[in-house]
Parts: C-alpha cells; sequence; structure tokens
C-alpha cells in the first residue's frame, strides 16, 4: 500500500485509451469514444472481484458514502451509529446527508464493538456504519446480526479495505450498500475516486442516478432527453480516473499477496516481544494487511516508542490517538460545530454534546495503539532493517 508504488505501463496504456479518443466524460459521445468505457470497465471487473451484483464508481469514497446514505433514504433527523475511529469523511457524509453522527464504542478490533451498540440506540437510530479500519474488518457478523433484529439499515465504510474479506465475502457485502475509495494514497488508486457496491438493484438505480443529477439515462444519445425520477448531485467519476483504476485492479490480487508477506514477516519477528500485542482480527485470511496495528501497555510506553521509531529510521507509523484525521480526540471542528453552511435549526438544538462526549473504552485502546504502514516496494534488506529498528526502539 499504496497503489501507485506499482504504477507502469498498465495504467499508462488505460489513460493513453482515453486520451486517443478524447473522450473524459463516463456517459455519451458513443462514436468518439471508439467502443472505450473505462469506468464501466472498471464497475464490471470490480463486481466480478468482490461478487457484488452491481457497482457504481463516483468521484470519491466521501462520495460514495453520501451516495450510498441518499440512496437508503436516511436524512434529516436520522440518528447514525459510526465509530470514532475513522476518517473524518464518515461522519462528514452523516452530516451533510442532514443526518446525525452518534458514536459507538471501538474494541481491540480498531472497529466497533457490537456488544456496546445496544447503548447508544434511540427511537431516532437508523442506520449503523461500521468502519472496516487499516485494511481488516470489524466484527461484521456480528454487527449485521444487531442490525437484523433492530430493524437498522447496515452501511458498511470499506474506504480502507479493498480486498479484504470475512469468511470468504468481500467486506462491503454485508449491509445494503458497501462504499470503497481509490484516493490517492487508497490500495489501488484512481488518484481520487470511490464505488458503492451493492446487491439490491433498486439501490443501485437510486445511486447511480443521485451521483449524476438525477439522470435516467432514458434520453439515448441526447442527456437532454433524460429523465428526472430524484434530485441528485454530481459525484461522477472522470474516465482518466477510472482508466488508472481498471489497470490498479488487475494488480489487486497481487498488491495483497505482497502486502500480506511483508506484513507476515514482520509480524512474526516482533510475535517474541512482551510489550507487544496485536489488534484482533476476526478472520485472519481476510486481513488485506495494509497496516500492522499492535497495542503497548499503556498510553506512556506507546508515546515512547512511536518517538523511538522515528529516531530508529522506521517510518510510516502512526499513533492514532494524537492525530488529527483519524480520531474523534482532536476533531474540535465537530466539537464546536464550525461549518461553512448555516446546520439547519432542528439539528442544532438535538444534536449530541459533542464538546463533551465520553469514550472511555475507545480512549483505552487508542492510547495504546501503533500502526505501521506495509509498502509494496519494500526489498528483504529493507525489511529487516526496518526488524531491527522496531526491536531497537522497542526496547529503548
Amino acid at each position: 500500500m499504496p497503489g501507485f508504488e506499482l504504477f507502469g505501463d498498465e495504467e499508462k496504456k488505460e489513460v493513453m485509451d482515453v486520451l486517443d479518443t478524447g473522450v473524459l466524460f463516463r456517459y455519451g459521445f458513443e462514436q468518439a469514444r471508439k467502443g472505450k468505457w473505462k469506468a464501466r470497465s472498471f464497475e464490471e471487473k470490480l463486481c466480478r472481484f468482490t461478487g457484488a451484483e452491481y457497482a457504481h464508481l463516483c468521484s470519491s469514497g466521501t462520495a460514495a458514502l453520501s451516495i450510498a446514505l441518499a440512496a437508503c433514504g436516511i436524512g434529516a433527523g436520522d440518528e447514525v451509529i459510526i465509530p470514532p475511529f475513522t476518517f473524518v469523511a464518515t461522519f462528514e457524509a452523516v452530516l451533510n446527508s442532514g443526518a446525525v453522527p452518534v458514536f459507538g464504542e471501538i474494541d481491540e478490533t480498531l472497529c466497533l464493538n457490537p456488544d456496546r451498540l445496544d447503548s447508544v440506540v434511540t427511537e431516532k437510530t437508523k442506520a449503523v456504519i461500521p468502519v472496516h479500519m487499516c485494511g481488516a474488518m470489524a466484527q461484521i457478523d456480528k454487527i449485521k446480526k444487531f442490525c437484523a433484529e433492530k430493524k437498522l439499515i447496515l452501511i458498511e465504510d470499506a474506504c480502507q479495505a479493498i480486498g479484504g474479506f470475512f469468511k470468504g465475502k468481500h467486506l462491503g457485502r454485508f449491509g445494503k450498500m458497501g462504499c470503497l475509495s481509490f484516493d490517492a494514497v487508497k490500495t489501488i488508486t484512481c488518484g481520487e475516486g470511490g464505488g458503492i457496491i451493492t446487491d439490491d438493484h433498486d439501490l443501485y438505480l437510486k445511486a447511480s442516478q443521485y451521483a449524476d443529477h438525477g439522470h435516467d439515462y432514458s434520453g439515448g444519445p441526447d442527456r437532454g432527453a433524460d429523465g428526472h425520477p430524484i434530485m441528485g448531485a454530481n459525484y461522477r467519476i472522470s474516465e482518466l480516473n477510472a482508466a488508472v483504476g481498471v489497470a490498479q485492479l488487475g494488480k489487486l490480487n497481487k498488491i495483497i499477496k505482497i502486502q500480506q508477506n511483508n506484513k507476515k514477516i514482520i509480524k512474526e519477528a516482533l510475535s517474541g516481544i512482551s510489550d507487544i500485542r496485536f489488534r484482533q482480527i476476526p478472520d485472519p485470511d481476510g486481513d488485506s494487511a495494509s497496516f500492522l496495528s499492535f497495542f503497548l501497555p499503556d498510553e506512556t510506553r506507546a508515546k515512547k516508542v512511536i518517538k523511538a521509531l522515528g529516531k530508529n529510521g522506521v517510518d510510516a507509523c502512526f499513533y492514532w490517538y494524537d492525530n488529527n484525521w483519524h480520531y474523534f480526540r482532536k476533531w474540535d471542528h465537530l466539537k464546536s460545530m464550525k461549518s461553512a453552511a448555516p446546520l439547519c435549526a432542528q439539528f442544532a438544538e438535538t444534536k449530541p454534546d459533542y464538546k463533551n462526549i465520553s469514550l472511555p473504552e475507545s480512549d483505552s485502546v487508542m492510547k495504546k495503539t501503533i500502526s505501521m504502514l506495509i509498502k509494496l516496494s519494500w526489498i528483504d534488506s529493507e525489511i529487516e532493517k526496518r526488524i531491527n529498528g522496531i526491536k531497537n526502539a522497542v526496547n529503548s
């Protein structure tokens, strides 16, 4: 990770296909594009890889979340349970739908704890969005069962988990819809891009329409003759971005294999260190292995080790508890509700007190967690050097 480490002739060929036609728009221009439909091709390949019945590409993972929320009918006044350890896009998408993000505790999977969901459910709760963080899965079977019992909509944020599976089923396929990201630093990249996957034809149609101003594509070559069954927005992906993704998706199995191998070597080398415990992964065989996450005994030890890792030349390590973008503790813009556009009065009156939110179990986990990015370009000597650096950091 990320996929750009393996850019090559395949990506160049797909991009040149688009540039040779001059058609960068994903719809129409049938004669000019000479049979080259990169977004369609990517969607078809994505269905085959994930096993989903339908896939729709869009401009980003954030857009995918917004599309899924809209397609599932989630909006003003609805409460949506999300984890406090995620990228800010998860709560941004919920807010932009008009719904209210409500935080549930995480556990040592680094994902939502299914045993704590009941404590944050109210009569306004409509959906749960588990986030498969750092390439591995939540306890998605238990979360799915909970949602079924409570009649809640399950939408999976699998933006960090392309290529991840749980018991043979691709992440993102356990709920009504799954959301994926192909941004610049994801396991496979389009530069900018995202997608939704679903087995529900009606939701797929709504997603496709919502992502393109409500177009139903009934007008043939004339987009101006299309119908507008619903209102929508512009979350389209371009053919150039999709072209890069077509080539990258063809490399995904290779990427996952490299990540799994590199992670296994490092994990085995560290397994004898008494201070280190590894993240719980509900199905290790389905881990996309984009990160190696481990726990130190406490916050003091974790902060000492993260500093020592840098001094020992071990880069791409993250202490999420102090991270501005991935853990709620530093989301001051959410806590103070700093928004460019005024929020509706009803939301302002009923929103949770984000400034004083208390998530002690999540804090306990994140205080001791360090995650290391697993790179594709490492050679054996670099992995060995990294292992020695980690051991020096932990033992310093």
